[in-house]
């Protein structure tokens, strides 16, 4: 990410190019689909992408077992019910597991393909009310486009062994001028190990999300500051280890919330129609009356923000896989092992409409008892902020938002493992600048979201599991309007984003990637006429499983740099030298430089 010396450059050579408009009115930054000059629709489709690190089989498991989920078509199915599919174990997994075997990897995979002009859309799939994936269409080209999604979804192991129904909700809506139908197929992929399963993977998967029928999604719909949105239900009696697997994303008023401004800002300019409750966004999770933990989520733009250009074919980061959070909640256990039903809920600090959350409560049980007991030796949920400093006059000013969180919980369970101790600990620090300049036509946001959490479970002296996590989630965006005439203007936008992650413990591994983007385009009556758009990502992951490399840059639909590298020897020097250096197939070259 640029330093603050070259955003500040940058905002300055920007600024020059941007006089000011007639009417300085705060641009949003969500615009209708591309009503661009249309392309010979004979060509071949487009293939949008994420950049992520390939999902390898591990070594000697055998597979793949492939099997079609659901395959469907999503065109006027706004307000409808969610497309649904009966689930059965595939033969392949009776048959492994039949033999003493188990799942080595499971892989989702999402593949779909539209022509024509659409929104961007969410979606999501459930199984059995668990959510597996949640992701963002791409926007489609008169010749089509298309694109696919891999999550590894292993952790799911127990869920994928019994029956139950695939539920896939992407809300769509077609007439005769968006004329995009999604068609998906949705596919399981299965690779088996002759060994028994991993103790790291859950024996009991519980939803904590909506019930079918509906005629949305699973998720909850959170809708204010003070819209809080629950689930009660019971656990196990027999259960050693618990963690929560939060899915989060935000649209409607808050799909840009780390942009809004102060309320006394929108009241005093009369922008009545405009989002605010400033910048500073916190999903609250509770069971019962205690804070367990919470999310600052990592800010995703979809193929659709800011500036549509921007994403293509490159997608954001997190756009068409977007990220989960865990919240060990194993302190917590001995106020729920007394076989009653509890109350997961979840809220939104500041929230405006509208935020679609749920969760998966992954349980351990104790195949040797019926019962565990546990209690709670200690907890802190400290919480200072948001703490806002406003400055403005008018249309211009600034507005420094900063808060911080520590949660922290310590809590024994016996079992037949013994006492064990968990520690779970989560620190939150939070900085946002929103700058507003040229009588409101210029806004810059430099934002950084510090996230750690940890866990540590021990037996005596034994250290049974360990694991640290240490998240940085940058932003800059600079937005900026010109030649303003009637209701058609001028736009030129800036974004740089990324996730720095470092993972110790039992398992280590670190990962940086980094996105800049830049664009303009020229709007009429909030329809994009015109415009470009460039992306570039370096993506750089290092760990005891492997090492990923890409570096990869776009300009109007077309790859004009393409380089990977699979190999642990080049960027050992990048991490601690407990990371082995594995060699995966080596290096391959994929330059391409194409004139642009």
């Amino acid at each position: 990410m640029a330093s603050t010396a070259t955003s500040s450059c940058l905002l300055f050579l920007l600024a020059l190019l941007l006089p000011h408009a007639a009417v300085g009115v705060p641009r949003r930054h969500r615009f209708p689909p591309l009503l661009l000059a249309p392309v010979n629709a004979s060509e071949p489709p487009t293939t949008f992408f994420e950049v992520d690190r390939p999902i390898r089989p591990p070594g000697g498991s055998v597979g793949p077992c492939s099997t079609l989920l659901l395959s469907d078509s999503f065109g006027y199915t706004y307000g409808l019910p969610p497309s649904t599919a009966a689930y059965s174990p595939p033969k392949c997994l009776a048959a492994a597991r039949a033999g003493g075997g188990s799942v080595a990897l499971a892989v989702l995979e999402w593949s779909a393909d539209c022509r024509g002009l659409q929104f961007d859309r969410i979606f999501g799939v459930w199984l059995s009310g668990a959510e597996l994936l949640r992701g963002c269409t791409a926007e489609p080209r008169p010749n089509g486009i298309h694109w696919s999604v891999s999550r590894d979804i292993t952790r799911y192991a127990a869920l994928l062994s019994g029956p139950g129904e695939i539920a896939v909700y992407l809300g769509n809506i077609v007439d005769q001028t968006y004329t995009g139908v999604y068609h998906v197929n949705l596919t399981l992929h299965l690779y088996f190990d002759s060994a028994p399963p991993p103790p790291q993977h859950a024996d009991l998967i519980l939803p904590i999300s909506r019930s079918l029928p509906l005629y949305d999604g699973q998720w909850f719909g959170i809708q204010s500051s003070t819209d809080v949105q629950s689930k009660k239900l019971a656990i196990p009696s027999n259960t050693y280890r618990a963690v929560l697997e939060v899915f989060v994303s935000f649209h409607g008023s808050d799909e840009f919330w780390y942009t809004n401004p102060p309320n006394e800002y929108i009241e005093a300019n009369n922008l009545s129609d405009f989002p605010g409750n400033g910048a500073f966004r916190e999903i609250i999770v509770k069971v019962d009356e205690d804070i367990v933990g919470a999310v600052w989520p990592f800010t995703v733009i979809y193929t659709g923000g800011v500036n549509p250009l921007l994403w293509r074919p490159i997608t954001g980061v997190g756009s068409f896989n977007l990220p989960t959070y865990d919240i060990d909640i194993t302190p917590f256990l001995g106020k729920l092992l007394d076989g009653k039903k509890h109350d997961f809920s979840f809220g939104v600090t500041n929230a405006l409409d509208v935020w679609y959350i749920d969760a998966n409560l992954h349980l351990w049980l104790d195949h040797k008892s019926k019962k565990t007991t546990g209690g709670l030796v200690s907890y802190n949920g400290t919480a200072l902020g948001p703490s806002v400093e406003s400055e403005f006059r008018e249309l211009d000013g600034q507005f420094v938002t900063t808060a911080s969180r520590h949660v922290s919980a310590i809590g024994w369970v016996e079992s037949s493992h013994g006492k064990v101790m968990t520690t779970f600990y989560q620190t939150f620090s939070y900085e946002n600048s929103n700058v507003y300049s040229k009588n409101g036509v210029v806004q810059v946001v430099n934002q950084t979201i510090d996230a750690k959490s940890g866990v540590i479970a021990t037996n005596g002296t034994t250290v049974l599991l360990s694991e640290e996590v240490h998240q940085v989630f940058p932003l800059y965006l600079f937005s900026g309007t010109s030649d303003e005439v009637g209701d058609e203007y001028s736009m030129v936008s800036v974004v740089k984003l990324g996730i720095n992650e470092k993972r110790e413990g039992f398992s280590n591994s670190s990962l940086q990637n980094a996105q800049s983007a830049r664009g303009s385009m020229r709007v009429k009556k909030n329809l994009v006429i015109s415009g470009s758009g460039q992306n570039h990502q370096v993506y750089k992951y290092v760990g005891a499983d492997g090492c990923y490399f890409r570096d990869v840059s776009s300009k109007d639909y077309t790859i004009i740099l393409d380089h990977t590298d699979d190999s642990c020897l080049k960027r050992s020097r990048d991490v601690s030298s407990r990371f082995p250096s594995r060699l995966l197939g080596g290096s391959v070259d994929r330059t391409v430089q194409v004139e642009s």
